[in-house]
């Protein structure tokens, strides 16, 4: 990821910080990992990055972040999220 990238990312974060609902283009809804899911979508000159996250009330909660170069987000990123999902909500039980 390039520097610009990560300087775009980091503001894309800091707004949802901030509690700024983020829209299409800058980011979708992943409602096939769990409730609050959502998938920021950052171009770089070196491809396209995905952030996928999700919202909590005192947390953006990061499960994933992946160069995408299908149309679809593959199986085993989504598997991932589900996985990382379950053990941050069993921590805090």
């Amino acid at each position: 990821m390039s520097n610009a990238a990560r300087l775009e990312t980091g503001y894309l974060l800091r707004q949802l910080q901030r509690g700024e609902i983020l829209s299409m283009p800058q980011s979708r809804p992943m409602p096939g990992i769990g409730p609050r899911c959502h998938e920021l979508r950052i171009n770089d000159s070196s491809g396209t990055w995905r952030v996928v996250y999700r919202i909590d009330k005192d947390a953006i909660v990061i499960l994933e972040v992946f160069t995408k170069k299908t149309g679809k987000t593959p199986k085993g990123i989504i598997a991932t999220c589900r996985i990382r999902l379950k053990e941050y909500e069993d921590a805090g039980k």
